[in-house]
């Protein structure tokens, strides 16, 4: 009787992609009918392992096909061919309230692909695998450039595609969690966008003092972006997430020097006082604070906070200033941020002005506050450091894994295009 496991063949195509791109996964030379479990594990740098698996059966000729056969069982189930890694979940005995993130663009993040005899849920690192690959997924395209940008007094990183340019730009702001976010900067340039990855919540000067970040800064910003020999003046975007949602519709709407050709919003709100800072929403937020709440786990919820949303419009952007197009992209189980009410009264804002035709939402059920590039593995909470008083908790962003990772697909595919709609199209070198 021939054994299950003469001699399978486990393939990964292809081995080495970017991290926005599919891979297909293939286990050949299986007798019909057999068991197996795919298993993927990484390292992040921050020493944590994740992992995703999931329960196949062989077809007749002795093939899995992850595009196309169903997960029976494991970290999820039914065809998903990118299962592997947006299921990922830190492995057992880990440190709680892990949160995914690539900080180095330029290493590749290694997966290692295994395939095991039977159904398995754990006890992977005791059982040898039948077979192994190691596939790297690349959040920098050959050729990108990083350049630090410190004139002006910016904290920021600049990401420059390969090739002649000039090129379209985004400016990319992250939300209240502060620091030098790159990863999302350096797939934009991989797509062919100059991206300028901008750091404006949490800074410190060279006292260790808080950096007070005003309208000036991000007028900056633009500025060098806009300068730039490898960027076309005219074709500059912003993406905002959380916080930077505030900050995109507050400088599109009132700003004389930023001028953007299109924005894309996720996940954030036009609660803003009119000719506002972000010092006066965190002002808002401080005057709600009675409104946090927490959940069975006392994980934080900080979506009440702006809530309701005013009717008093001396405190939002006045959306019927706003002149260019606009995506934006919201979570309806968004625990952090009221981006669904949000949205609601941004499109009426934009009807009774008459340019809501400028207007597009992407609204997800089942889906968080932290909206990230595909395949990302989900974050549904996560230790948080409160940029005042230090103090570290933990907050609930919401969604469901796999409502939540289709809208990272789905979402992140959609913005790509409607950057190339607005930014590439029509465009002349």
């Amino acid at each position: 009787m021939a054994k299950p496991f003469s001699c399978p063949l486990l393939s990964v195509c292809p081995r080495r992609c970017m991290a926005d791109d599919r891979f297909d996964v293939r286990v050949h030379g299986l007798q019909p009918g057999v068991r197996v479990t795919l298993h993927a594990l990484l390292q992040s740098e921050d020493g944590d392992f994740w992992e995703g698996f999931g329960h196949y059966v062989s077809d007749d000729s002795g093939t899995v096909t992850v595009s196309k056969d169903a997960s029976l069982g494991g970290s999820y189930k039914g065809v998903e061919s990118m299962g592997l890694l947006w299921s990922m979940k830190p492995i057992p005995g880990s440190r709680t309230g892990l949160r995914f993130r690539k900080k180095d663009v330029y290493m590749p993040l290694d997966v290692n692909i295994s395939v095991y005899e039977d159904h398995l849920n754990d006890g992977f690192r005791e059982k040898p695998p039948v077979a192994s690959v190691l596939a790297q997924r690349w959040y920098t395209a050959p050729g990108i450039q990083r350049i630090n940008v410190t004139e002006k007094g910016l904290k920021a990183t600049l990401y420059i595609p390969t090739g002649p340019g000039p090129f379209p730009a985004v400016l990319d702001l992250w939300g209240g969690g502060g620091g030098l976010v790159e990863y999302r900067s350096a797939l934009l340039a991989s797509r062919g966008y100059v991206a300028l990855a901008l750091e404006y919540i949490g800074r410190v000067d060279a006292n260790g003092k808080p950096y007070q970040v005003n309208n000036d800064y991000f007028e900056a910003a633009y500025t060098v972006l806009k300068q730039h020999p490898q960027v076309c003046p005219d074709r500059i975007a912003i993406l905002g997430l959380s916080f930077g949602v505030s900050v995109t519709l507050g400088m599109a709407a009132y700003s004389s020097v930023i001028k953007p050709r299109c924005v894309v919003c996720v996940s954030g709100s036009h609660i803003l006082p009119v000719n506002g800072s972000l010092a006066d929403v965190f002002a808002e937020i401080k005057k709600n604070v009675q409104n946090t709440r927490y959940d069975e786990e006392q994980r934080i919820i900080w979506r009440d906070l702006l809530l309701p949303i005013p009717d008093d419009p001396s405190k939002k952007v006045e959306m019927g200033r706003i002149k260019c197009p606009i995506l934006l992209i919201i979570g309806e189980d968004d625990q952090n941020w009221p981006a669904k009410e949000s949205a609601e009264d941004m499109k009426q804002m934009m009807e009774r002005s008459g340019n809501s035709h400028l207007l597009s939402v992407l609204s997800y059920p089942g889906t968080g506050h932290l909206i990230e590039p595909p395949y990302s593995p989900h974050c549904r909470a996560s230790n948080f450091m409160l940029a005042e008083t230090r103090k570290k908790v933990v907050v609930l962003w919401g969604g469901q894994t796999e409502p939540h990772c289709r809208a990272q697909e789905d979402s992140w595919h959609k913005t790509l295009a409607f950057l190339e709609q607005h930014l590439y199209r029509n465009m002349s070198h």
